[in-house]
């Protein structure tokens, strides 16, 4: 393989295609097999004997869907190449990969977490809830270094943050981390706006859904990591079955290539659309992160829930990272699982909305907002529905 510096944009395109003109191909092969013929018995039980021992990638052809996948291997080495890391390894979403770090670090008997708010919804849920024998101390930023016990195993943060887009100081909270990994969910800024490795991070997940497919028709999550957590993640995801199906990774490594194009010039919309928010009377406060990125979250004096209602170009839907632009409400949707004063805690008011731009034209994405903000401001404010018990 050519090892010259590649920028990144080439690397999205080349990254785990290398191999394809020596094997006669263009694009890359879609391997369905859920099991593979065994000729060499004990040979085989040698290679299983040894992933056992050490959870390394099998060498030589795959034996079960469950164990490799050859197209899913390339996402993984391509997403690797992106965020700077040894390796990576994907799982069937996003919540699969966060349980598999938090299953692993549990297995060394280092159960409890530090986490900084606000996270994902669902990650704040499966933190909180104990649902994996984990105990969570929620802090901010500041005061990681003295919420780090003996047996803490990971700090959590995401940043920009969902939905608020808060950012945090990486370097800054790496050195507070010590030797505990840190783990950062890079979800909303993709590789494309921040590597946080080469701020000391030890673990990058995504949330594969999102940005890194950018079609809004895979669900996938991936870690990207040093080879020793990986091996430790490969053996979590074979006993556990969180596989990330084959043609998902497929996609995957297809949204790649097109990653940085399509990231660039939807934050180049959004910043517009910032700036148009910024200064409209309906809107009475903006949140967009100094790293930029194409979300967007914004308060509204009238009923966020009317605007929804009211779009007709953007879809009224959670999820992000699409090609089209997405708009929903966080404390009805995405993060009505987080008890509701941890939300207010977070940031997350009840007159947020968290909007994903999309590749449409800025004007046309502009009249749709006006149009449903106008909306909003006509009709009054409605009772918020108490989140269920």
């Amino acid at each position: 393989m050519d090892t010259t510096p590649r920028s990144l944009a080439t690397e999205a395109v080349h990254a785990g295609r290398e191999d394809l003109a020596d094997l006669g191909l263009h694009a890359a092969p879609l391997d369905l097999s859920t099991t593979y013929p065994s000729r060499d018995v004990a040979a085989e039980a040698a290679r299983l004997d040894e992933f056992a021992a050490t959870g390394a990638r099998l060498e030589g052809p795959p034996v079960y869907a469950r164990l490799d996948n050859p197209t899913v291997a390339r996402f993984e080495d391509a997403l690797a190449r992106l965020e700077g890391t040894d390796t990576a390894v994907a799982f069937a979403s996003g919540m699969a990969a966060l349980s598999a770090v938090l299953l692993l670090r549990a297995s060394t008997g280092l159960r409890h977490v530090v986490a900084v708010r606000p996270l994902y919804g669902c990650s704040d849920h499966l933190l909180t809830s104990g649902l994996l024998g984990t105990e969570v101390t929620w802090t901010d930023p500041a005061g990681v270094a003295d919420a780090i016990r003996p047996d803490t195993g990971l700090v959590m943060v995401e940043t920009p943050a969902n939905p608020t887009l808060a950012e945090v100081d990486l370097r800054a909270l790496a050195h507070s981390c010590g030797s505990v990994p840190l783990l950062v969910d890079n979800t909303f800024a993709t590789p494309v706006l921040q590597r946080p490795v080469e701020h000391g991070a030890r673990l990058v997940m995504h949330s594969a859904t999102k940005y890194l497919g950018g079609h809004g028709d895979v669900l996938g999550g991936v870690v990207a990591c040093d080879e020793e957590t990986a091996r430790g993640l490969r053996q979590i995801r074979f006993a556990t079955g969180g596989v990330l199906h084959p043609l998902a990774g497929y996609l995957l490594l297809r949204g790649l290539s097109t990653l940085p194009v399509r990231v660039r010039a939807q934050s180049a919309t959004a910043a517009e659309l910032v700036r148009r928010l910024g200064d409209d009377p309906r809107v009475t406060r903006v949140h967009y992160p100094r790293l930029g990125g194409a979300m967007v979250a914004f308060e509204v004096a009238g009923d966020p829930r009317e605007v929804t209602a009211a779009v007709r170009l953007i879809t009224p839907a959670v999820s992000l990272g699409s090609v089209d632009t997405l708009i929903q409400h966080p404390a009805s949707i995405s993060h009505r699982i987080v008890d509701p004063g941890d939300r207010q805690a977070g940031g997350i008011s009840e007159r947020l909305l968290r909007m994903s731009v999309g590749l449409e034209d800025v004007e046309d994405l502009w009249n749709d907002l006006d149009q449903a903000l106008s909306t909003a401001d006509r009709q009054p404010a409605r009772t918020p529905v108490p989140a269920a018990r």
